[in-house]
């Protein structure tokens, strides 16, 4: 199955120039979701790791799938002030401004090893900020997997020394 024949492109989105690639065709699909869930895990079946981490809101849609497959645990990564506990939080660099990402402090235990799931690299702020959280902890990052990188865009280069693993590249 080729999962780019699933994902909606819109051109001119969020502005003139951009080609936008919706993934809620795809989500809509549930032999192409079940399929892309397939091959992320596949990506990764040669890495070892303890556990997934993804952050709020897409991450979750691949990371928790991934994890119920995989048979690993599912640590939130989400915005500023939406997690109970106590916090470690990372702010970093957007388009136009700054946001902060947090997960909960005992989330990551030293040593263990950490994939990174999320829907698309573009520029790679948000896996980088995932990254430093993780680190922080005392975690070790083996991976980073999505469904989508937008590799003119730079994500790659912004965690150059990271294993990345993408289902479809434009």
């Amino acid at each position: 199955m080729n999962l780019d024949d699933y994902i909606t492109k819109i051109p001119d989105h969020p502005k003139p120039g951009v080609l936008f690639r919706d993934i809620t065709s795809l989500l809509a699909d549930g032999p192409a979701f079940h399929e892309a869930i397939d091959q992320m895990a596949a990506k990764v079946a040669d890495l070892d790791f303890d556990v997934i981490i993804g952050s709020e809101a897409r991450g979750f849609i691949f990371g928790t799938p991934l994890a119920y497959l995989l048979k690993k645990p599912f640590v939130l990564v989400r915005k500023k002030g939406k997690l109970p506990r106590e916090t470690v939080s990372v702010e970093y660099d957007l388009e136009y401004g700054t946001a902060t990402l947090e997960m909960h402090r005992d989330a990551i235990r030293p040593g263990q090893r950490i994939l990174i799931v999320d829907d698309l690299i573009a520029t790679g702020g948000t896996i980088e900020a995932m990254i430093r959280m993780t680190e922080g902890l005392g975690g070790v990052v083996a991976g980073v997997n999505v469904l989508m990188e937008l590799k003119d865009l730079g994500g790659r280069q912004a965690i150059d020394g990271y294993r990345v693993d993408s289902v479809l590249v434009y």
